[in-house]
């Protein structure tokens, strides 16, 4: 997707919403896309219509969302495109960068995840601390285009240690247990063998998933911090004592969306004001 199509996606968001820019922008993953719609003085928007990729699975809606928290204006993704899909790097990042261009200076990216650090438990929130790309593809190969970012951005502080202060202090005043972790991108849509899940774990991973890490290194590019922020849907192959599947990733999500709205009504206006 070129820079053209995202910046008229920018364009048209602003139109359709009537917010000339916004401030935070918003991910949502697997099962997580209801937090969207429980929002005051919200405007949601058919992404299909302004250029958006369209998702193909379960438990990702289709819609870009407006509204406001605390003062703060937020923009939120409701449901994301995946490598497993068949898309392009490109188009998988098309939406992150959208955010941007419609004025996001900070983008939280949520995601469902399988455990495997030590103590984690299905319902648990993680903020990342870091990531690994296990699938060595990246969404900068190919020309750059500077207006996007350089040629060869740095990767050192992707997710800022000052913004998961301010989770950590969400998250106390929520009531919920503080966590941080390393996530591991694996392509999917398999999930892992328990043989990977004990190579992920060795190499330092504390939660892995088939997202995140492409949208992560594309805000990097464009200069824009991230939050990223895991729920562990399940525990890891080797670890977990029954099958993986989808069904039981949307059903945890399902079960902790009052924790996880309880976090994001807090953390985002903290955000704005940063």
């Amino acid at each position: 997707m070129s820079y053209e199509a995202v910046e008229a996606a920018a364009r048209a968001i602003a139109e359709r919403t009537g917010r000339e820019s916004h401030d935070v922008g918003l991910v949502l993953g697997s099962g997580l896309s209801a937090f969207a719609e429980s929002l005051a003085d919200s405007v949601s928007i058919d992404s299909a219509e302004i250029g958006f990729p369209q998702p193909r699975v379960a438990g990702h809606a289709g819609r870009i969302v407006s509204a406001t928290i605390g003062g703060v204006r937020l923009l939120a993704s409701a449901g994301r495109v995946h490598t497993y899909e068949g898309w392009d790097l490109a188009d998988v990042v098309f939406g992150v960068r959208a955010l941007v261009l419609a004025g996001c200076n900070v983008v939280i990216l949520t995601n469902a995840a399988g455990g495997m650090g030590p103590g984690l438990v299905p319902g648990d929130l993680v903020a990342l601390r870091d990531h690994i790309n296990m699938v060595a593809r990246n969404p900068l190969v190919g020309p750059n285009d500077s207006r996007f970012g350089p040629r060869f951005p740095d990767m050192s502080a992707i997710y800022p240690a000052g913004l998961r202060e301010i989770v950590a202090k969400s998250a106390a005043d929520v009531g919920i247990e503080y966590k941080e972790g390393v996530y591991a991108w694996q392509l999917g849509p398999s999930y892992e063998t328990p043989a990977e899940i004990q190579m992920l774990a060795s190499v330092g991973a504390d939660v892995v998933g088939m997202s995140t890490v492409p949208e992560a290194i594309a805000l990097a590019h464009m200069g824009v911090p991230v939050v990223g922020i895991s729920l562990v849907t399940n525990l890891a192959a080797g670890i977990s004592t029954t099958p993986l599947s989808h069904e039981e990733v949307t059903e945890i999500a399902g079960a902790a969306r009052t924790k996880f709205t309880a976090l994001l009504t807090n953390l985002i206006p903290r955000l704005g004001r940063t």
